[in-house]
């Protein structure tokens, strides 16, 4: 009888010294010397696949004999297993192996590699959802950009901006920002980071409307740098946010606002249809400045606040109420040109010089009592309109619409500030010679 050679007796190989079988499962264990001379175990481990999905073989050495025979058996014993396993695949299980096959093969990822980074990442991350938001991350921040310093991208735009018909106002307050920022900040915008802006802020030490001031331009040369590819994200997005605490809503009484329009009109007359106009149609300040005579339109007895004049960039409607046209009735006439004519400096100079004219001095002969300037407030003006035509419609909505802005803020801000009978008289307030419930107080000519 002729004896049967194994594979590797075929090719002048030394036959196994050990065979474990499980199933339809063998691996062999073969003795070698070392170089030292002492007997080594090789177990043919052939459970590995390469990024190709072909099997790879390799080889386990153990120094004792005992230990690579159970190394032995156990992997034969779960090769067989996967095996069986595998042929007792159901068709939707084969089928769900065959489509992550086809989605990885273009990528060159075996479904085994795919698997074992996919469990990587979870031990990581958690879930897929946030598996997929880092993807996302990594590739808003790896997204090819144009490197360019800050400074250059804020030169840029601010030339947008005045090419597009920003105010003067909002131009040199974006400007006064934004270089103050770029001398602090030598880095090109894409390599501008949420902890830099924080810093940098931080550093400041800003009372919470000047930090959220900041903020706010900050986002503006972000956003800009990120629509022109100099940017991958908006850095400011992260960058703490500060409650702005509003203190009390101060306004002016009706008897305050006459002796501040009468002392206008005998001292500062270019300021009076600006003071006017600020007290009794609500207007912003910087919403006057811009504010032409032909917006005006006495006839129909309303005014225009253009969307370009406007903060909210929205044209709207503001009545003129029969006492502000009473008040701006010299005027009528105008058709050209700015209501207030000076400078914007000058403008908020003019609120204080006209405040201060307001002092009366005493004088027996003719029975007048000494009175004190009335106390000029900052804002009051539009915060007065806003609180009297409040109570004096009840209507949030229509006063929201006229101020230009929302209910929310005029039932958050003015509800309930002052009564209806203080509202018709704020409304009364006209010039000496007109009939009104408030009658103006005499004042003192000041130079």
């Amino acid at each position: 009888m002729k004896a049967t050679l194994s594979r590797s007796e075929k090719k002048g190989r030394k036959p196994a010294f050990y065979t474990a079988s499980f199933g339809h499962k063998q691996i062999h264990v073969y003795q070698r010397e070392t170089p030292s001379g002492n007997p080594a175990y090789m177990v043919g481990d052939t459970s590995q696949v390469d990024d190709n999905g072909k099997i790879k073989r390799r080889f386990r050495c153990f120094s004792d004999a005992a230990l690579a025979k159970a190394a032995a058996d156990a992997l034969a014993e779960r090769l067989s297993r996967m095996e069986s396993t595998a042929m007792r695949l159901t068709e939707s299980e084969a089928i769900e192996y065959v489509s992550s096959a086809d989605s990885v093969r273009p990528f060159n990822v075996t479904v085994r590699a795919a698997c074992a980074a996919v469990a990587e990442c979870l031990g990581v991350v958690g879930s897929l959802a946030d598996i997929h938001a880092a993807c996302r991350f990594y590739q808003a921040r790896n997204k090819r950009v144009t490197k360019k310093p800050v400074a250059e991208v804020v030169v840029e735009l601010l030339k947008v901006k005045g090419a597009r018909g920003a105010s003067v106002r909002y131009a040199k307050d974006l400007r006064l920002r934004l270089e103050r920022f770029a001398g602090d900040c030598n880095k090109d915008c894409c390599n501008v980071t949420t902890a830099d802006l924080q810093a940098w802020l931080d550093a400041l030490n800003l009372a919470p409307q000047s930090y959220r001031n900041y903020r706010t331009v900050l986002h503006t040369l972000f956003e800009f740098a990120v629509a022109r590819g100099y940017a991958a994200d908006n850095p400011i997005e992260g960058v703490e946010k500060l409650k702005v605490r509003n203190g009390d809503i101060e306004i002016f009484k009706p008897v305050e606002i006459a002796r501040l329009l009468e002392a206008a009109r005998a001292n500062y007359p270019d300021f009076m249809p600006s003071l006017a106009i600020g007290a009794f149609a609500g207007l912003r300040s910087a919403e006057i400045e811009r504010l032409e005579w032909k917006d005006i339109d006495f006839a129909s007895r309303h005014i225009v606040v253009s969307a370009g004049n406007s903060k909210t960039a929205s044209r709207r409607i503001v009545p003129l109420c029969d006492n502000l046209a009473a008040w701006l009735a010299p005027y009528s006439g105008r058709q050209q040109g700015k209501v207030w004519p000076g400078a914007s400096i000058l403008f908020y100079k003019r609120q204080q010089q006209i405040a201060l004219a307001t002092a009366v001095e005493a004088d027996e002969s003719k029975g007048v009592m000494a009175q004190e300037p009335v106390e000029w407030k900052g804002n009051a003006l539009r915060h007065s309109y806003a609180s009297y035509r409040f109570a004096l419609t009840g209507d949030a909505g229509r006063v929201a619409g006229e101020c230009g802005n929302s209910a929310a803020v005029i039932h958050r801000h003015y509800r309930e500030l002052v009564k209806p009978a203080a509202a018709e008289r704020w409304f009364s307030v006209k010039p000496e010679g007109e009939v009104a419930n408030v009658l103006p107080m005499p004042v003192a000519a000041t130079a």
